[in-house]
């Protein structure tokens, strides 16, 4: 079994220059095997003595077998196709590269921009998100308060009129959709971040957006539908209000 060029233990013993070169290699992983010796080191501004002793460091005596391990390692790496659920993921973000996507976030953006009072809230799984929501977008300097207990006892505790931002990959949680309504009848605006657009959260929701991504459940019924989208999500709706603040 052939071993990795660069393991773990070599690349954070590396110096400063031998980083330089390792992080070369791996952004030029397919050029590597096609340059000489002096094509490398005229690439990042060395000698060929040190590209020499960089090879010696990584196990190899001779440039040309260093040359031929880096050429196995970029076949390994094209050998081995991407996960289904990888392929899910980046199929979603690569297709919200549109304009349409854009102007559906920034209208999130605006009525979140506006609004004095921004609350996240979600159940479970997505109520540790709402928190993570709250506290970015605070960190980018809109105060936000996260909730993962939709039976919070908001009472008066709130003013009239915010943003609620509710997460919730099904769309269905009677309490979760409760609680939107408690808030909208305290006239908050509120923007849901659903798994379906078909769903009653969605439906009763002044902005949704939906990333229908595969339901999946698994150890007799938890949910795995993955919530990488939700993150993403929240981040952009976070930078757009930043880039507001800081025209």
């Amino acid at each position: 079994m052939e071993r990795k060029v660069f393991s773990y233990d070599m690349i954070r013993t590396m110096n400063e220059t031998e980083l330089g070169i390792y992080k070369y290699i791996i952004a030029n992983i397919d050029k590597i095997p096609f340059m000489t010796i002096r094509e490398l080191a005229d690439a990042v501004q060395v000698s060929t003595s040190t590209i020499l002793r960089f090879c010696t460091t990584a196990g190899f005596e001779k440039y040309a077998a260093f040359k031929k391990a880096v050429q196995s390692e970029k076949d390994r790496l094209q050998d081995t196709p991407p996960r289904n659920d990888l392929k899910e993921i980046l199929r979603y973000i690569s297709g919200t590269n549109t304009g349409a996507f854009e102007a559906h976030i920034e209208r999130a953006a605006a009525l979140i921009r506006q609004a004095g009072t921004v609350v996240f809230v979600g159940q479970g799984s997505s109520g540790t998100l709402a928190k993570y929501g709250a506290r970015y977008f605070t960190n980018l300097g809109k105060f936000a308060v996260g909730l993962e207990d939709t039976f919070y006892p908001v009472g008066n505790n709130f003013p009239h009129g915010g943003a609620l931002v509710v997460l919730s990959e099904s769309g269905e949680t009677q309490n979760v959709n409760n609680f939107a309504i408690h808030f909208q009848k305290k006239n908050f605006s509120i923007l849901s971040i659903t798994n379906r657009p078909d769903s009653t959260l969605a439906k009763l929701s002044d902005w949704n957006i939906s990333y229908m991504m595969e339901h999946e459940r698994i150890n007799g019924g938890y949910n795995a539908t993955t919530q990488v989208p939700v993150l993403f999500i929240m981040e952009a709706i976070a930078r757009r209000i930043d880039e507001k603040n800081t025209l």
